[in-house]
């Protein structure tokens, strides 16, 4: 699980650096060129896309994930039975991710919102796999009041993120490097096997990504703002949003779980 979280951990922190980078090097100008702000309609259909995108997705992990982790014979594609260990599949479902995060990042520009929203389906396909292994540490109602947790708090948040007046631009810069402090500190404990550590790491996980969603929500409902509803790049950028805020579901949900999840 420590290993897991620190791979969805490094891959949100590569996902909303590209973000970052082409909302300030592409939307920025864009928006400080318009002579008036989209209306509210189009930043709430804007907003609408982003989490009907971001909900499909999850619903196709929770899927999978339940569709494994119920299936010996499907986990034995993950998990070599003799040995206990992964096989050759289960690593590459376990390190897959990051490429197709990286891909979709970094051929933004290039690919269609049709082959986009292929890689993000793609991608949660394998995120199901890999979530399957949670199955065999947890019990199935731990998970399943784990997930309830989760989507309230995340829902909370994001009433929040759209609804406050304070920009939180300062604070989400803030969340980022002690996410890359986590990172570290996750990788580091990885070697050092401190549980002191580990729970110091899942409570400041929690705060991050609580924090984050509500900071990505309004970062969002300001890309909507400024962009032309129903374009291309428009679609573009609703994936690329539904997998920033699908990357903070997820992983406030295995940081919530080392709290409320039963060991098997």
């Amino acid at each position: 699980m420590k290993v897991f979280g620190t791979i969805y951990d490094y891959i949100r922190s590569i996902n909303i650096k590209k973000m970052r980078d082409f909302t300030n090097n592409n939307i920025q100008p864009e928006m400080n060129s318009l002579a008036t702000s989209a209306s509210l309609t189009d930043v709430r259909s804007f907003l609408s896309n982003v989490f009907t995108y971001m909900t499909g997705a999850l619903a196709i992990t929770g899927v999978i994930a339940y569709w494994f982790g119920q299936s010996e014979s499907l986990m034995s594609y993950l998990i070599n039975v003799q040995t206990g260990g992964m096989t050759a599949f289960g690593y590459i479902v376990m390190f897959a991710p990051i490429v197709f995060v990286l891909i979709m990042s970094f051929s933004f520009n290039r690919l269609s919102s049709f082959s986009l929203l292929l890689l993000f389906i793609a991608y949660s396909a394998l995120m199901g796999m890999s979530l399957s292994f949670i199955m065999l540490a947890y019990t199935a109602s731990s998970i399943a009041s784990t997930f309830f947790i989760t989507a309230g708090t995340f829902g909370v948040m994001a009433v929040l993120g759209y609804t406050t007046k304070q920009d939180l631009t300062k604070f989400g810069s803030i969340l980022l490097m002690a996410l890359i402090g986590i990172i570290l500190a996750m990788v580091i404990n990885m070697f050092l096997g401190s549980t002191m550590l580990d729970i110091i790491v899942s409570c400041l996980g929690v705060l991050i990504f609580t924090g984050l969603t509500a900071y990505d929500v309004q970062k969002l409902k300001r890309i909507g703002s400024g962009v032309e509803y129903g374009s291309e790049s428009t679609n573009k950028l609703a994936i690329m949003g539904a997998l920033t805020l699908y990357l903070d579901f997820i992983n406030l949900f295995l940081f919530l779980l080392r709290f409320f999840g039963d060991r098997r």
